[in-house]
């Protein structure tokens, strides 16, 4: 089975309610889900991305050049909400996503993963490299990143937040 990451674009009056109401939340990632063509294409303007299999990858990436937020699993649980697959969401602040388009605007999907070889991300566990051949190609995560990237930026533009997890 993989663990595959997740998020969901609200507005602020939508990501308070989800808050205030993690069934809702729930309902309102269903409705989209259902929406969605299912083909793992990003959908330009849509409400939910995937980072697929590359969750853990890029957050260790994230980490490792200076971005403080963290996009892949949220910052605050959110209250009472049950597990959504791996755990219960996260939300981030439209505040906290803006700080982390900052300093995601300056990290080119190459330069994310410039200086980084798989067999390191084997060895420090990083999933899915630490389950595969340590040749493992980085351009899955250097496009992975590219994608969320783009997600954040729009969310940033568009003054959102975001619920995160792992499915």
């Amino acid at each position: 089975m993989s663990m595959i990451g997740e998020h969901a674009r609200l507005a602020p009056a939508e990501l308070s309610r989800a808050i205030q109401d993690p069934d809702w939340g729930w309902d309102f990632v269903e409705e989209h889900l259902a929406a969605d063509p299912g083909d793992g294409t990003p959908v330009p303007g849509g409400r939910l991305h995937s980072t697929g299999k590359m969750w853990h990858a890029l957050e260790y990436l994230l980490k490792r050049r200076g971005v403080e937020v963290n996009v892949v699993h949220g910052e605050e649980e959110v209250p009472g909400a049950e597990d959504w697959g791996c755990g219960p969401p996260r939300t981030i602040t439209p505040e906290r996503v803006q700080l982390a388009a900052e300093a995601m605007a300056a990290i080119t999907p190459e330069g994310l993963v410039e200086g980084v070889t798989p067999a390191e991300l084997a060895s420090a566990g990083i999933y899915p490299y630490a389950d595969s051949a340590p040749d493992g190609r980085l351009a899955d995560a250097a496009v992975a990143y590219q994608d969320l990237n783009a997600f954040i930026q729009t969310t940033a533009r568009l003054r959102h937040g975001l619920i995160a997890w792992i499915a």
